[in-house]
């Protein structure tokens, strides 16, 4: 019996305390949820610091498959925040894909979605389970603002969309170590996508693709390609997705007007890289942050994304962008809440299996996402040149 409609699992984390925040603030009234995590003892503070004393809460620890599979069985949709995912996540979606049950993450880790996707696509399709990755600032507003961006240009012809992100923010301890940990697993990653590549495919008569590209000057300004799972996610959904056309491209960038900073991003890249790959440096890296702390509500209450995409299809050149707060806690939990009451709420298009937040959810996150306070514009449409 499923006595939830929504579980936060990590609900004592940087992350999932903003997420279970947010629930607790916009969730209906009639919507019936619990936290999950191992501490009885850490559950109850978050339970206290929001007010909910009647609140449920799930022990279970992320390596126990017999505690996650209860959880999972008893809830609609799960959202994980617990990290990174290559460590404690795979039992997590094991559970939901043989439960049956909505799953969403914050998977910045491209080894983790492809190997997931080969251990558990059959099994999440056959129960109706949609597993859905990277549901905060990874991969939303990209993948959403492609989405949007496509349905400016005409149908049925080649697209072509370049997305140029822009962040003022600060990163958590937790979320850096992630990143240096996943960038020290570049043979695991590709061996991943090769094992991925060689059972999905492209869509019959169909293509879909994120090509490498290389440092670049064009919209007004220097483009360094964005590392990350954001391009593949988008070429994801336009494998899904027979609106995004034939011949359907997708290019990720960080955009900055000043050639130093551009400079300093594919140093600083390149520092992570490397540094990653060698155990003593590696160790140096990871010491550089607490693994344990985040940005402060100050900092956060400053800190703004812009992600302006430029999309060319047909006879039709169309400039969209997506825009908001604090991408990687502010936005990311409410993105993350807002995924979640889709989910559980909404009239959807039906899927199952490892689906994108455009093919799961499209239009109506869209519109919640609109309501709670992020931006989706059309900023220029013109003929193609």
């Amino acid at each position: 019996m499923r006595n939830y409609d929504i579980v936060i699992f990590g609900a004592t984390g940087f992350t999932g305390r903003l997420a279970a925040e947010y629930l607790a603030e916009h969730l209906p009234a009639e919507a019936s949820w619990a936290i999950a995590g191992r501490s009885a003892q850490k559950l109850e503070g978050v339970r206290d610091g929001l007010g909910r004393p009647d609140l449920p809460i799930l022990v279970a620890d992320s390596s126990d498959p017999v505690a996650l599979a209860k959880v999972a069985a008893s809830t609609r949709v799960l959202i994980t925040t617990v990290g990174p995912l290559l460590k404690y996540g795979e039992e997590l979606v094991k559970a939901c894909a043989e439960a049956g049950t909505d799953y969403l993450d914050l998977a910045g880790e491209q080894e983790f979605l492809d190997t997931m996707f080969v251990k558990y696509r059959d099994t999440a399709t056959a129960s109706g389970a949609r597993i859905v990755h990277s549901a905060g600032f990874d991969s939303v507003p990209h993948d959403l603002g492609t989405y949007f961006t496509v349905k400016y240009l005409p149908e049925d012809v080649p697209i072509t969309v370049d997305g140029v992100v822009q962040v003022s923010a600060g990163i958590s301890g937790g979320t850096y170590h992630t990143v240096v940990n996943y960038l020290s697993r570049l043979r695991q990653w590709r061996a991943a996508a090769r094992a991925r590549a060689s059972i999905e495919g492209q869509p019959a008569g169909r293509v879909s693709q994120n090509p490498s590209a290389r440092p670049t000057r064009r919209f007004g300004f220097w483009l360094v390609p964005f590392p990350g799972v954001d391009g593949q996610n988008v070429a994801y959904s336009g494998r899904l997705l027979d609106r995004y056309g034939p011949d359907f491209t997708y290019r990720h960038w960080i955009g900055t007007r000043h050639f130093a900073a551009a400079a300093g991003i594919i140093g600083l890249v390149s520092t992570l890289l490397v540094g990653a790959q060698i155990k003593p440096l590696r160790s140096v890296l990871l010491e550089l942050k607490d693994p344990g702390k985040g940005p402060t509500e100050a900092a956060r209450a400053k800190s703004t994304f812009t992600v302006t995409f430029h999309g060319t299809g047909g006879d039709r050149h169309v400039i969209c962008r997506v825009s908001g707060g604090d991408p990687g806690y502010t936005e990311t939990s409410k993105i993350l809440g807002e995924a979640a009451m889709s989910l559980a709420f909404d009239d959807l298009p039906q899927t199952a299996g490892p689906v994108t937040p455009a093919a799961a959810m499209g239009d109506a996150l869209i519109d919640r996402l609109v309501k709670a306070g992020i931006t989706f514009e059309l900023v220029e449409e013109r003929p193609a040149k």
